[in-house]
């Protein structure tokens, strides 16, 4: 199934990273990306965005290809002597503030048809994020963010594997702008690399982060079928059941629309029964939550806050057998109460904050109707969904760590391992 190699990265000569990590492209706002192009003149923002956003639209990115060339010229990027495996430990904290790490390992991915079943996707795409990032890859040819691939393995083959290279010394490590601890080691060893190989050769991954770039590069091999290396792509793979990876909830926010009155949402659901709770500022809605919808656990169940000091929890009456709360959210809720079908929802009559403080501030704000929270899916959900061949609601999973840009690249003028 999963076809795993090891590469020959392109990395920044310096071990020390801090100053060049980039967060993921489709999460920088407008201010962060002015940061950073202000920072240091080889941060790795100007390998992936324009400066203005106004100018992605005009833009072949011949500028970023020519960069990518003066600074292996110069001596800024450089790349590895001989294939390996980059084993990646992410310390953090999570929400509840307890300090984790996440263990995982970047690779050549072979590209895969969705068909095929070995690389399985879990919500939609948009045209026109693919054609940026197909501009972007046409230009370089080379894979300058990564797409982040989720394995099961709850015996933890994979970490035994690759225990001694983390052992090893790093060869890069450096602190993200999201506050995680990155630490990047080389694991060349054949002992290490082959039972790494042969055991996602047995079973598929689904993609966590990074649907577009991964159907790009899908659109960028069926451009060049005679180019070995466009058959690869950059993936980093990481254990969906590891403790370090954490799988946390996108809460919703109708835009579009005005809040039930209190009167009406027992005839807007009438299959769910409603129990109220006081509620405070915005600050106490995370501990309401932890105390009131994370006991309901995979029930179909949220919570509806409109702002006027009552939260709403909603519990369904009888769980809809086989289906995922979050489903029966969009369904019953999203497009039956408040009458958002999947095209409003793309077109942006809600939103999805990812932590449910900002979702009480909006609210409170005025700039939303009523915030939706939600408890997270778990890694056994994901994987059931993919594995049937079906797609999730849009922004149903949050996977913390995120991965920045920024620690390796992978350029197709290499010859595949």
């Amino acid at each position: 199934m999963t076809d795993v190699r090891p590469f020959r990265a392109l990395r920044y000569a310096r071990s020390e990273l801090s100053d060049v990590l980039v967060p993921p492209y489709d999460v920088i706002t407008p201010d962060e990306r002015e940061r950073f192009w202000s920072g240091d003149p080889h941060h790795a923002i100007r390998l992936e965005l324009t400066r203005d956003a106004n100018a992605e639209a005009g833009t072949d990115y011949a500028d970023v290809a020519a960069m990518l060339r003066d600074w292996q010229r110069d001596g800024v990027l450089a790349r590895d002597a001989s294939p390996a495996l980059y084993g990646l430990a992410q310390r953090y904290r999570g929400p509840d503030g307890a300090e984790r790490e996440r263990r995982g390992f970047f690779a050549a991915l072979g590209l895969a048809e969705y068909d095929e079943r070995v690389v399985l996707p879990h919500e939609r795409t948009m045209a026109g994020p693919k054609a940026d990032r197909l501009k972007l890859l046409r230009a370089t040819r080379a894979n300058l963010s990564v797409i982040f691939l989720l394995y099961e393995d709850r015996e933890g083959v994979v970490d035994a594997a690759l225990a001694k290279a983390f052992d090893g010394p790093p060869v890069a490590e450096g602190a993200d702008p999201a506050g995680t601890h990155n630490t990047l080691v080389r694991a060349a060893d054949p002992q290490a690399v082959e039972p790494v190989r042969a055991f996602l050769a047995e079973r598929p991954v689904v993609i966590a982060d990074g649907h577009h770039r991964y159907e790009t590069a899908l659109a960028y091999r069926r451009e060049n079928p005679d180019d070995p290396a466009a058959a690869l792509t950059l993936a980093y793979f990481a254990n969906a059941f590891s403790e370090g990876t954490l799988l946390l909830p996108i809460h919703r926010v109708i835009l579009k629309g005005s809040a039930p009155a209190p009167d009406a949402w027992p005839r807007l659901l009438p299959e769910w029964s409603c129990t109220e709770l006081e509620a405070g500022d915005a600050q106490a809605i995370p501990e309401l939550l932890e105390r009131h919808l994370a006991p309901l656990g995979p029930a179909a169940a949220f919570v509806a806050d409109d702002a006027s000091g009552t939260l709403r929890l909603f519990r369904r009456n009888q769980d809809v057998p086989g289906e995922l709360a979050i489903r029966t959210l969009h369904r019953e809720v999203v497009g039956g109460a408040f009458g958002l079908d999947e095209d409003a929802v793309r077109d942006g009559a809600v939103a999805f904050p990812k932590h449910a403080l900002l979702a009480a501030r909006d609210v409170r704000e005025g700039r939303g109707a009523v915030a939706l929270y939600v408890n997270p899916l778990s890694p056994d959900d994901v994987f059931r969904v993919t594995r049937a061949g079906e797609l999730l609601p849009q922004k149903s999973t949050l996977f913390q760590p995120k991965l920045p840009s920024g620690l390796l690249f992978r350029t197709l003028d290499e010859d595949p391992a």
